[in-house]
């Protein structure tokens, strides 16, 4: 869906930028060098999109992920790679920490012109939906971020390089697609904001009665033009995204918590426990029973 556009600032004698943050996305620091650093303001709090891509790592924290049209739940250790103007958004609960690399190497960039690199592009291009990498892979890419972040100049370059080289190898089982579909996202469309500031409302508030006039006044839209940028740029009309969120929610009760499958509907915002239920079993091809039975089972590591 429409984002705003984040500004991307490389420091001075950077190809690519390294970003940390220990507390909140907002508090962040740009690694320029071993114990050298800068403030920044972070942006992953809310939907945006840049034209760089992105590797970020989780070191601590959860919450839902948005990446494109996928909506998760994300925990430590949690490792995406997102392409070229993906819109994203972390919304955490609660303190997180973590790494974010960002990088844009277009056709003109003088990095293709050494042939060992254009097995990048496959990797560049699957990106553009979104790449959770799990596995070993990730065990092996979330250390060479930290080589990243810890190393400068020629050497920093060769780290992030060789990074990109392991995520291209990586077999298949360990990267997951995310969104099902790529995004091309203009920077001059002004419903950009319009459209944030809606997904803002949304995250916020999906567990009370969401009503499309509320989303009327804070977009400044007439109905239909939010409907159709809404599904234009998201793949979801506004009530299956609330209802994705809803579902997002439920999933982890059901997981962590011990309320009966009625309270935790209503809790998250569904009015009717039938349509939840007949909801919840097209989307997981289970029953909120069932589901907490298998979550329950898988983890105390048992088939």
């Amino acid at each position: 869906m429409k984002a705003i556009r984040e500004k991307v600032e490389l420091p001075e004698g950077h190809s690519f930028r390294v970003l940390r943050w220990s507390k909140t996305l907002r508090d962040v620091e740009c690694i320029l060098g071993p114990g050298r650093t800068q403030p920044v303001q972070g942006e992953g709090n809310h939907w945006h999109f840049h034209k760089e891509m992105e590797l970020t790592l989780f070191t601590g924290g959860e919450g839902t992920r948005f990446v494109g049209d996928a909506i998760g739940a994300f925990a430590a250790g949690d490792l995406v790679l997102l392409g070229e103007r993906l819109p994203h958004h972390w919304h955490t609960s609660g303190a997180s920490g973590g790494l974010s690399i960002q990088w844009h190497f277009p056709e003109s960039h003088p990095v293709w012109a050494f042939p060992e690199n254009l097995e990048l592009r496959d990797l560049f291009k699957r990106a553009e939906r979104g790449l959770h990498l799990r596995g070993r892979t990730a065990t092996a890419i979330a250390a060479l971020m930290q080589d990243v972040a810890r190393s400068k100049g020629a050497g920093q370059l060769a780290a992030l390089l060789r990074l990109l080289a392991e995520v291209a190898d990586a077999p298949e089982s360990d990267l997951a697609m995310l969104s099902s579909r790529s995004f091309t996202l203009s920077a001059e469309s002004h419903y950009q904001k319009a459209i944030s500031k809606s997904v803002q409302h949304l995250v916020a508030n999906f567990r009370d009665e969401i009503r499309l006039e509320d989303l009327l006044k804070i977009s400044g839209l007439t109905r239909p033009t939010f409907a159709r940028q809404f599904k234009q740029h998201s793949g979801y009309s506004f009530s299956a995204f609330v209802n994705e969120l809803r579902l997002q929610a439920a999933r982890r009760e059901l997981r962590d918590g011990e309320r009966s499958v009625l309270d935790i509907a209503l809790a998250c915002g569904f009015r009717q426990v039938t349509f939840f239920n007949r909801l919840f079993k097209r989307e997981m091809k289970c029953t909120p029973v069932e589901y907490r039975r298998k979550q329950r089972r898988k983890g105390r590591g048992l088939k």
